[in-house]
């Protein structure tokens, strides 16, 4: 049975930032890479220490912490540079990790596919190549735990040059899957079949609506993957369904967003998220019930425009309202011509959200 790791995690407020939402998400990241947070810090500063991220006072307080709370591991929730690594784990000696590598933790214990998986490894090994001389202690150890595995349990590679031959050997496995991928995409789109591109936040209930319209409007009763838990899914699925006036479309379930979401992962995914972009309507999935709504929404619009897919028609859709009051229901966006709120649950708010689609499909075609 796998130890559950002792966690203490710390954040940095810096001047206009609030740290409490995002560190209460960093606690829900670590329980579900396996970990349990026993305690967390804050520290207010004017600017990241270049050499400990934190004051060395603040580091050594979270010494004396993890000592006496016996703690076998130490998560920071911001990206932690090479130098900063190793000085953290000279003066706390413990293993230290930073979000960038819980995130692709949590993402290389749920890639199931083979793209998933070299996609995950792909990121990993390019995200702790500079950082190895401070991670291979734990990297190395037998059991290392969070932060330590690749897709499939495996230990990550430590050594250098296999990483490197290893990084240009998934590359090239990659570019030929990004190729197939490109051709499935113009049969589809040659098909003139509306696509209809589900995104959000992760965990939001993008799935468990796709799974509700495939049981009602779809020949096919192929389900896709949906869990109650962060990063449930990290596949991109492709159905076929028909709205109430019986026209057919083809919905796409993308992977959850998160906020501070690793560059190395985004570049990674690029293939995959990019999906998004060919999309004749994307529907913005929120989790109305969370109370990082705000940050949720904002994460999950910045990685529609990176992406460069916020010219698309959009319906933002406020799911799980059957988790809080009808007083809770007041967001401040200007949107409220695309805007709907269903419970996933609930099959007549499926049936409203079909007929949206239906209504912005049909006036983005005038």
């Amino acid at each position: 049975m796998e130890n559950i790791e002792k966690t203490l995690i710390v954040g940095v407020e810096l001047p206009g930032e609030e740290s409490e939402e995002s560190l209460d998400e960093l606690k829900e990241l670590v329980k579900a890479a396996g970990g349990q947070v026993l305690a967390s810090s804050i520290q207010k500063r004017e600017r990241i220490d270049s050499k400990y991220y934190i004051g060395k006072g603040k580091v050594d307080e979270i010494k004396d912490i993890s000592d006496k709370m016996d703690i076998d591991l130490v998560v920071f929730n911001n990206e932690l540079s090479p130098g900063q690594l190793r000085n953290l784990e000279d003066v706390i000696n413990k293993k230290i990790i930073d979000r960038t590598t819980l995130i692709l933790d949590i993402f290389s214990r749920r890639a199931t596919s083979k793209e998933g998986k070299l996609q995950v490894e792909l990121a990993q090994l390019k995200y702790f190549m500079p950082r190895l001389t401070g991670m291979r202690d734990y990297l190395s150890r037998e059991g290392g735990g969070i932060g330590t595995r690749g897709p499939g349990e495996q230990k990550l590679e430590t050594d250098r040059r296999h990483i490197q031959k290893k990084i240009n050997n998934i590359e090239l496995k990659l570019k030929q899957i990004e190729r197939e991928r490109e051709l499935k995409r113009k049969k589809r789109t040659s098909s003139n079949i509306p696509i209809v591109a589900l995104v959000g936040y992760t965990n939001a209930g993008k799935s468990t609506i796709l799974n509700k319209i495939i049981s009602k409007h779809s020949a096919s009763d192929k389900q896709v993957y949906s869990e109650d838990m962060l990063f449930a899914t990290l596949d991109t699925a492709h159905r076929k369904a028909k709205l109430l006036n019986g026209k057919e479309v083809i919905f796409v379930d993308t992977v959850g967003f998160v906020s501070k979401l690793p560059t190395k992962l985004v570049e990674a995914f690029k293939s995959t998220l990019e999906e998004i972009k060919y999309a004749d309507l994307i529907v913005h999935v929120i989790d109305s019930s969370n109370k990082n709504i705000d940050l949720q929404i904002k994460t999950t619009l910045g990685i529609i425009k990176d992406l460069g897919a916020n010219q698309i028609p959009m319906i933002n859709v406020f799911n799980k309202i059957d988790k809080i009051s009808k007083d809770e229901l007041i967001f401040d966006m200007d949107d409220i011509d695309t805007r709907i709120f269903i419970s996933a649950l609930d099959d007549n708010d499926i049936d409203n959200l079909l007929k949206k689609i239906e209504e912005i499909l049909i006036s983005s075609k005038k």
